[in-house]
């Protein structure tokens, strides 16, 4: 009998809201303008793209032009780790050639077709140790990674 937690596989819930102590650090060092994947509740910059914005236009942010958004500054992205995180890497990545920049904290899921379609021709920075999203005492099921898009 297997040993395998079937809850590592599961996509009932997609989000994984990044550890603030994390995300000050980064904001240190990128100064972000945009959370280009946030709900209210978990914005990590007043200016923000999520399904419960008060405004109609910023609910789906694989619509909106980010670079548009985010004015001079950096992106910041940690999308829904479901299956929809292709469709936000795909959307990072053209922002990107529009002239974005985009640090997108992502699941280190090296095998998957689309790390490899929008994540490895970037600057990789693989996290140490597994990060503790949310309010959650236990660390996540998987590593992480931040994919700096530029």
């Amino acid at each position: 009998m297997s040993m395998i937690n079937k809850g590592l596989f599961t996509s009932n819930d997609s989000t994984w809201t990044t550890p603030q102590d994390f995300f000050d650090k980064l904001n240190d060092e990128f100064h972000f303008t945009l959370d280009a994947a946030a709900l209210k509740s978990s914005a990590k910059v007043d200016n923000y793209f999520g399904p419960d914005h008060e405004l109609l236009w910023r609910r789906d942010a694989l619509t909106c032009v980010w670079d548009g958004a985010a004015g001079e500054g950096w992106i910041f992205l940690n999308p829904p780790y479901g299956r929809e995180i292709k469709s936000f890497m795909r959307k990072a990545h053209e922002e990107v050639q529009q002239g974005a920049k985009v640090v997108a904290l992502v699941p280190a899921r090296t095998d998957t077709a689309w790390w490899h379609d929008y994540c490895i021709q970037y600057e990789v920075r693989f996290i140490r140790g597994r990060l503790k999203f949310g309010n959650s005492t236990n660390s996540a099921p998987f590593p992480s990674a931040l994919v700096i898009m530029q």
